[in-house]
């Protein structure tokens, strides 16, 4: 939703935090979200880590709005499945906030949300949907092999966001929506049995043996 926009990106930017520059980081040095990637593309030349770190707010929600909550329509999009595409978008690009926001409502999902992703969006039961949207975001990130070195708190923030969308979606406080712990890590193989398990199995008593043994304690 068009209102929606300054309170997302304070929700986005409580995520963020400051400066970083972690070397396992792909995306570099980064303030407030902001990448200096994508700060030397706002500007159109090479900027410094030290011009990054003094970036000014109107820059800040400026690049905010283009680069992010323009490009999934968040001012079209039905309130809490905004905010869901605009974080997603912000944490691991726009085209994957698209697919995920996409898959989620059962639509082609080309990483550009266009009518048909619009018109699905404004029908679709909006918590349910966001719950899905969550769930594939969430599978992804488990799947990268940054998950060991970001993965908790990536899992946290993935969590606050769908807390806090459930609660703009039905227009209810945030502490009122039950918070679920993601499972860290998915499984990789399937369970294998064990000597252990196959003779406990064998040693279980058959439907059978059992009526039997009722009958002959009465």
């Amino acid at each position: 939703m068009r209102e929606n926009f300054e309170r997302c990106l304070t929700e986005v930017l409580r995520h963020e935090g400051l400066w970083s520059d972690h070397p396992k980081d792909p995306g570099g040095a980064t303030m407030k979200g902001v990448t200096i990637g994508t700060f030397a593309q706002f500007k159109g030349r090479k900027v410094t880590k030290a011009e990054l770190r003094a970036i000014s707010d109107e820059d800040l929600r400026a690049i905010y709005r283009r680069k992010y909550w323009d490009v999934v329509k968040g001012d079209d999009l039905p309130s809490g499945l905004d905010f869901v595409a605009f974080d997603a978008a912000v944490n691991s690009g726009p085209s994957r906030g698209a697919k995920w926001l996409q898959q989620a409502l059962g639509v082609t999902a080309d990483g550009k949300v266009g009518p048909a992703t619009l018109a699905a969006a404004r029908a679709t039961y909006a918590p349910a949907a966001i719950e899905r949207a969550i769930g594939f975001r969430l599978a992804f990130l488990q799947r990268l092999k940054t998950w060991p070195t970001f993965g908790r708190g990536w899992g946290r923030r993935v969590e606050e966001v769908r807390v806090k969308a459930l609660a703009m979606a039905d227009d209810r406080p945030a502490a009122t929506v039950t918070p679920i712990r993601p499972t860290i890590a998915p499984a990789t193989k399937e369970m294998q049995p064990t000597k252990e398990n196959t003779e406990a199995t064998k040693a279980r008593p058959s439907l059978w043996q059992m009526i039997v043994q009722m009958f002959r304690e009465n």
